[in-house]
């Protein structure tokens, strides 16, 4: 990562199996007539992300050949069926190294957050110290804003499916809340009940 990349890179969490839509990977459902992770990591791009690390891994190989993901870092969770947490530790693990003073990390199944939500929570990137989230009526949602300074803490807790959830709430007097319920709307793609929200 170069100076010119800014000191914030995004993280898109992608590797999820879709078990609650049969076995479906969320990176490949269709949205505005694009894989849902291609459409994700252009709104990562549209609100400032200069440099996008996307972990990729139910069905890895399709993903590669039916997104266009140019100049995104690709990165492999072999483990990802043990949820989101082996996905965030090998996204974290992406960026050393790589100058990065902060990660944004989005999951790939929220496309109601757009580039605005992401805009604004850049921008309260201070310092490697930093832990900053968007927020919705006050609630602490996705993404967040993890200063480097945060990532060991972050990586010793993730397991399972709750990602950095036990870091974040160990450190709850810290993290900057990012108001976004004006501009983004946080629903997950889960069930197929919700598949009714793509495009």
């Amino acid at each position: 990562m170069t100076d010119n990349d800014g000191p914030v890179a995004a993280l898109l969490l992608a590797a999820g199996g879709g078990r609650r839509l049969g076995g479906r990977p969320k990176a490949l459902l269709g949205h505005r007539g694009r894989p849902l992770v291609e459409y994700a990591a252009g709104v990562l791009r549209e609100g400032g992300c200069a440099r996008v690390h996307v972990v990729l891994g139910a069905r890895a190989d399709t993903v590669r050949e039916r997104a266009a993901l140019p100049g995104c870092v690709l990165v492999d969770n072999p483990r990802w069926e043990e949820g989101m947490g082996s996905s965030l530790r090998a996204g974290l693990e992406s960026l050393r190294g790589t100058g990065a003073r902060a990660a944004l990390v989005a999951l790939v199944d929220q496309p109601g957050i757009g580039a605005e939500a992401v805009a604004r929570l850049l921008a309260a990137y201070d310092s490697p110290a930093t832990l900053a989230s968007a927020a919705y009526g006050g609630r602490r949602g996705h993404p967040v804003l993890l200063g480097a300074d945060h990532w060991a803490g972050v990586a010793a807790t993730a397991t399972g499916d709750r990602g950095a959830r036990a870091y974040l709430k160990a450190h709850e007097d810290a993290i900057a809340l990012v108001e976004c319920a004006d501009v983004a709307r946080p629903y997950d793609i889960d069930t197929e009940a919700d598949l009714a929200r793509l495009e």
